[in-house]
Formats: C-alpha cells, sequence, structure tokens
C-alpha cells in the first residue's frame, strides 16, 4: 500500500508536466567519527565557561559513491549514542546535509549540536547517506557551493 502511494506521488508532478526527482541514491559512509568542534570552529563557543544547551561536535568521514553519476542534495543519517547507550539525537536520525557527492571515494564533515551534559564517549551506529538524482531544494548561491551555510567553514583543529 505505501510504496503503491509513493508511486503515485512520484509520477503525479509528471502528469502535471513537471519533473521532480523521485529516485533516491544509497551512499557508504565509513571511518566515520564524531570529535569536538576545533577551538577556533565558528560553532564552537569558547567565550562561554561552562557548556549551556548544546555543545559543538563535527561528524566526519568518508562517503563513497559507486555510480557514474553525482548524487545530489546529500543527506546523513546515523544514531548516535551516548555512554550509557542512550539516544544523542532522540526520535531522529537524519543528521545532516553534505550536499552534492561526486562519484568516487570523498571526506565528508558537519556540525552536531549535542546536548550540553551528554556522557561521552560516542557510538555511530548505522551511519549511511541518500541523495537524489537531481536538485531537491533551490539553490540561490551564484559560485555554485552546495554546502549548506553552516557546513562551509568547518575547522577542524
Amino acid at each position: 500500500m505505501l510504496r503503491r502511494l509513493v508511486s503515485m506521488l512520484c509520477s503525479l508532478p509528471l502528469l502535471l508536466g513537471l519533473a521532480l526527482p523521485c529516485d533516491a541514491a544509497e551512499l557508504q559512509l565509513s571511518e566515520v567519527r564524531l570529535d569536538p568542534c576545533g577551538e577556533l570552529d565558528a560553532g564552537n563557543q569558547p567565550e562561554l565557561s561552562r557548556p549551556v544547551g548544546a555543545s559543538c561536535y563535527v561528524l566526519t568521514g568518508d562517503v563513497e559513491n559507486r555510480s557514474k553519476n553525482s548524487v545530489i542534495d546529500t543527506d546523513v543519517y546515523a544514531r548516535i549514542l551516548d555512554a550509557s547507550g542512550e539516544p544523542v539525537l532522540p526520535n531522529r536520525t537524519r543528521v545532516g546535509s553534505i550536499g552534492d557527492v561526486n562519484p568516487g571515494l570523498s571526506p565528508f564533515a558537519l556540525r552536531i549540536s549535542v546536548p550540553a551534559g551528554t556522557p561521552g564517549p560516542f557510538v555511530i551506529k548505522n551511519p549511511r547517506a541518500r541523495g537524489f538524482n537531481a536538485p531537491v531544494r533551490s539553490r540561490v548561491d551564484a559560485d555554485d557551493d552546495d554546502l549548506l551555510p553552516l557546513e562551509r567553514g568547518i575547522n577542524q583543529q
């Protein structure tokens, strides 16, 4: 039933003369790890003497696109668990967007806000990435930079 509904939703824009990407591509992730943001990272808040609200972390790793075409608007999914096995981001497995992924192996990095006081070390389970064969979000930047503003300047020091 669900498959039939998705199929109908994907074909509806075609009937109306619109083209929307409905084919998603699964990408392989490796060497995935979660580290605190560097001291010079814009997401870090070094002026605070103790953490308030959230702490900045960077999820890094390699993404492999085994197809011959670029994968567009790629999202990263993972379950991140704290030292006690509890989810760091409850009710949420999408951790962020890494933009476009060209064929081959590429590094990726994205910021994650972890609630302050969450006990580490952290365990990353089921990391995966999924993108599309055509853009799914508007692109207004003239320089064609496909990363979101917060992901452009991750400084890992």
